[in-house]
């Protein structure tokens, strides 16, 4: 069913629905014709409410869960609210400070993303998603350094001057000279490149003049650019943090919903892919309910929006998820503000 534009409503219309819908992202409850009447914001009777609420139903808005039970907005009744009737509410200087704290922690950007992310899900009574892409390190210099007679310390320097190092295994009765020549060959023979071109240089050289090194040397560098490939292939590209949020009093009636949205979010992959979808454009991106496949069962709705780094480009998404209940006019600015302070931080 497509959207009816706002236009087509009554302004009694728009002022019943806006009622409906804000009084169920506040209480997650149906919200009846009394309830509306007896606040005092219609100078009309019950059963006049009732008249536009089955009006609003009949143009798939609003919908009756169960019989006399009040109504309910549907996933298209939210994204007409989201879109054009809802009045956003922009973050407090108190939870500004708090998105902003974490972010500025000392540490790898992993771990700020990580906690700035589990600052937003505290604030907005969420689960946090960051998206963060694989790392691209671009090599400059590899060497390794001796630890005992059976391991050595493989270290890699990038050209941002990144340094990371693993821990590799030797052959019994591996010399340091053997350490040496392998560093220096894949120094100067990969230089400039990133991980994965690296990996396919290698293998294309040591297939095809495998007696340029010593033979312990090549199984060195073998194992040394495996274990690097291995590392960056299990990186992980979704951080979520705050699950336990999901699960408030209202889930509580509705426990099969939220065991759907869990295994949703077990299900990283797809959550990613998603969120990989709001990389394009500038704006925010709003996903309700059953308007993707993947909520169809848990009711959920995320919002996103990218972040960018010093050079303009987008590094990342950052977003909640939670039931469609959620209350987007204080979680869209508050997802904004992250994402803006993220593009800081990278920056």
């Amino acid at each position: 069913m497509s959207i009816p534009p706002i236009s087509e409503l009554s302004d009694r219309a728009r002022d019943v629905f806006r009622a409906v819908v804000e009084g169920y992202l506040e209480t997650g409850q149906p919200v009846g014709s009394r309830t509306l009447a007896s606040a005092g914001a219609f100078q009309l009777s019950p059963a006049s409410i009732r008249t536009v609420m089955h009006d609003l139903e009949s143009l798939g808005l609003l919908v009756a869960p169960h019989t006399s039970a009040g109504r309910l907005p549907t996933d298209i009744g939210l994204r007409l609210f989201v879109d054009g009737m809802m009045r956003v509410a922009e973050p407090s200087a108190e939870e500004r400070a708090a998105i902003e704290e974490r972010a500025v922690r000392a540490g790898p950007v992993e771990e700020a993303l990580a906690a700035t992310t589990a600052a937003l899900s505290g604030l907005s009574a969420c689960a946090g998603l960051v998206l963060v892409p694989k790392a691209e390190l671009v090599l400059r210099s590899i060497s390794f350094v001796p630890l005992s007679p059976e391991r050595a310390l493989a270290v890699i320097v990038g050209d941002d001057g990144q340094v990371e190092n693993r821990v590799v295994d030797l052959a019994p009765g591996t010399a340091p000279s053997v350490l040496v020549e392998a560093g220096n060959y894949m120094s100067a023979t990969l230089s400039g490149l990133t991980l994965a071109e690296a990996r396919a240089r290698l293998e294309r050289q040591l297939a095809a003049d495998r007696a340029a090194l010593d033979a312990a040397a090549a199984a060195l560098v073998e194992q040394g650019i495996a274990v690097w490939s291995e590392d960056g292939d299990r990186r992980p590209v979704l951080i979520v943090r705050g699950q336990g949020r999901l699960i408030d009093a209202a889930a509580v009636e509705d426990l099969e919903r939220v065991r759907d949205l869990l295994d949703d979010l077990e299900g990283k992959q797809e959550i990613a892919t998603l969120l990989d979808s709001a990389r394009t454009g500038d704006s925010t991106r709003i996903f309700i309910g059953a308007e993707n496949k993947l909520f169809a069962l848990s009711g959920s709705s995320v919002i996103a929006r990218p972040f960018r780094g010093i050079d303009g480009r987008v590094v990342g998404v950052v977003g909640v998820i939670g039931p469609t209940r959620l209350n987007y006019a204080r979680v869209v600015p508050m997802v904004d503000f992250t994402a803006a302070t993220l593009s800081r931080l990278i920056g």
